[in-house]
């Protein structure tokens, strides 16, 4: 009996259409359903029995917070189902990492879970979604995928929602996992390790309606201060610092800095080279795109600050 796998789709690149097939940047995001990108992909008919699921539509530029719940919850209810083996998501690029990583937070699935993606839309002369989700479908089917948290599949390669990000605007390999590596091979699905994070979530999603807004603050050479307290002004519940080299404070940033955790606000140092750790230990640094996630699930559940510092 072939492996039931259930597709959720978001939209995205992978769903895009173009007038030209030459045309990889001009073109509208989500505009395929899944059932034609199912169609698309013939040899999937032999990995897997397929359902499906037309979530959203969107171009990933435009997800929110709101619309990871749904997802989370979606392949929540996905994974409950004893005939479902595993589960794969179409996604779009740009805020695939975040989609991703949130959901690796609030769910610990014992069936394999898997995002997919392209760079190029459909439409283009030479498309790399087709076989993004042939791969991501196959990983999905693979007993030896489960129980490594959330997976992103992509240009052959297997990543950790935890670890993964966009490096590159177009290239058909945007996708590295910079301190680590990616933790295996999709064609044909071969884990080489797991990830260096541990599994768990912080946070029932159950309970959880809204996120709290938390700014991230990109502090360059001469940047001042005084934006900290507009993203509290705007009604931020807490801040991200995107930081120059190993999350370095400048000088003018240290007293406001303080004067906000001192009121309750939350501040978090990282580092805005995505890539590194940032104390003595062997934990690798989290993004602050990552650590901006992480702090809203936290303060989702409490109004107390919770610990400050670098993130870790």
């Amino acid at each position: 009996m072939k492996p039931r796998i259930h597709l959720i789709a978001t939209g995205g690149t992978i769903a895009g259409a173009s007038p030209s097939a030459t045309d990889t940047t001009d073109y509208r995001a989500g505009t395929l359903t899944i059932e034609a990108l199912i169609a698309s992909v013939p040899p999937l008919a032999d990995l897997a029995e397929l359902t499906t699921e037309q979530l959203y539509k969107l171009d990933s530029k435009d997800m929110t917070p709101r619309h990871w719940l749904g997802l989370a919850r979606a392949i929540e209810a996905a994974v409950a189902q004893e005939h479902i083996d595993g589960v794969v998501i179409t996604h779009g690029t740009d805020t695939l990492e975040e989609s991703a990583f949130f959901a690796d937070l609030v769910l610990t699935p014992d069936k394999p879970v898997v995002f997919t993606c392209a760079m190029r839309p459909a439409t283009a002369l030479s498309p790399d979604g087709p076989m993004n989700l042939y791969n991501a479908v196959s990983v999905a089917c693979d007993p030896s995928a489960a129980g490594l948290g959330v997976l992103v599949v992509t240009n052959d390669r297997i990543h950790a929602a935890r670890e993964v990000t966009k490096a590159h605007t177009q290239a058909v390999d945007a996708f590295i996992s910079p301190d680590t590596g990616p933790l295996g091979w999709a064609r044909p699905p071969l884990i080489t390790h797991k990830p260096v994070r541990p599994i768990g979530h912080p946070v029932e999603l159950q309970g959880i309606s809204t996120l709290p807004r938390v700014d991230i603050l990109f502090v360059t050479a001469g940047s001042t201060p005084d934006l900290l307290q507009a993203c509290i002004a705007a009604g931020a519940r807490g801040i991200v610092l995107a930081l120059p080299g190993h999350a370095s404070v400048p000088e003018s940033w240290k007293g406001p800095i303080a004067q906000l955790r001192n009121k309750g606000y939350p501040v978090i140092e990282t580092s805005r080279t995505g890539a590194g750790p940032l104390t003595m230990s062997t934990e690798m640094s989290r993004t602050p795109t990552k650590a901006r996630i992480e702090l809203m699930l936290e303060l989702s559940i409490s109004d107390r600050t919770p610990p400050l510092g670098k993130a870790s």
